[in-house]
């Protein structure tokens, strides 16, 4: 058999896959480990879109030995007995989900970048008989360089199986009715057990404005999210904020930023803040640390008196509301 594709195992067993795609971690909180995660991670063009000669000079010369160093840092920050946060999160959802399945639906997980990899978990699947499989990245709001690039790890899976599975995908669900409700029950639920800052900062990843300009409706869907859940809240234009985090690099990205909003809101008389990330599925280093440690320390050294973070929907039962009748909706005619 030629070695462009892959082999096919012999079983008669026929079956519905559901594949969780999150974006990955490092395997532990070491310098080495987050070089490695972050080499895969950043070489996606999908992530960073420059010329890959120069970028490789920039990544390999410049940033993985400086990024490497901090980023491990801030990952023993939030590291857990059982691993990384993002990684037992997504496992504890895999298996939460598994039980609110149909029979004969089988539910995986995998990460865009390090392990379990889409290749090992998709070969696994095919040996189990999958022939049939849903594809449902775990970002609500579309953007190329996290939904777009997850897909793109299954497509060339895809293209190289001699038989291919039949394939559907979900690309977004940030204006879902459940996944909206939802969010804003949990929301309440903190509030009512720890109380209610002045305002509500609603912080999404940031994209870079080149890849906005570009055609990304990433920007788009997040003002929609934070529409949606606002309203369902019931908050004044005054009692809630929408910006974007994570900024890396130089050139420009989308905003307002949270880290700038952070350091201006006490001066505009904001001292009790409450942050929320709608677009994280469970919590992971941009939640935890960037916004819980840092982002607190930058809100209370500027001003702010109270803050709090509301955590992410890390109850698995939460996510199985949304995602289950979501994933029944696109089976269907394969049920």
């Amino acid at each position: 058999m030629s070695k462009l594709f892959l082999s096919e195992p012999e079983t008669s067993k026929t079956a519905i896959g559901v594949l969780l795609l999150n974006l990955g971690t490092p395997v532990a909180p070491t310098p080495q480990a987050v070089r490695t995660y972050l080499r895969e991670f950043l070489s996606d063009q999908r992530v960073v879109e420059l010329p890959r000669f120069l970028w490789q000079l920039i990544l390999r010369g410049i940033v993985l030995p400086v990024r490497g160093r901090k980023s491990a840092h801030a990952y023993s920050t939030i590291w857990r007995d059982s691993g990384s946060p993002l990684l037992t999160g997504t496992q504890s959802l895999t298996t939460a989900l598994a039980t609110a399945m149909p029979e004969g639906v089988m539910t995986y997980f995998a990460m865009t970048y390090g392990q379990p990899s889409v290749v090992k978990v998709l070969q696994e699947m095919k040996q189990q008989g999958v022939q049939y499989l849903l594809v449902v990245p775990l970002y609500p709001q579309y953007a190329g360089s996290s939904t777009g690039a997850a897909l793109d790890q299954v497509w060339r899976v895809l293209l190289r199986q001699r038989t291919q599975m039949a394939v559907r995908s979900i690309n977004s669900f940030y204006a879902d009715s459940n996944y909206i409700k939802t969010l804003a029950n949990h929301i309440r639920t903190y509030w009512q057990q720890h109380g209610r800052g002045q305002c509500l900062l609603l912080s999404f990843h940031g994209i870079p404005q080149a890849q906005h300009q570009a055609g990304d409706d990433y920007v788009e869907h997040c003002t929609t999210t934070t529409r949606l859940l606002v309203a369902e809240l019931g908050l004044k234009e005054s009692e809630y904020r929408l910006a974007f985090q994570s900024r890396f690099g130089y050139a420009p990205w989308v905003g307002p930023s949270t880290q700038d909003l952070l350091v201006q809101l006490p001066q505009a008389g904001i001292n009790s803040l409450d942050v929320v990330c709608p677009g994280f599925v469970t919590d992971c280093l941009e939640t935890l640390e960037e916004i819980n440690i840092r982002g607190k320390a930058d809100f209370l050294v500027h001003g702010g008196k109270h803050f709090q973070y509301i955590p992410c929907m890390n109850s698995e039962y939460e996510w199985v509301e949304i995602l289950a009748p979501l994933i029944k909706q696109h089976l269907q005619g394969w049920l």
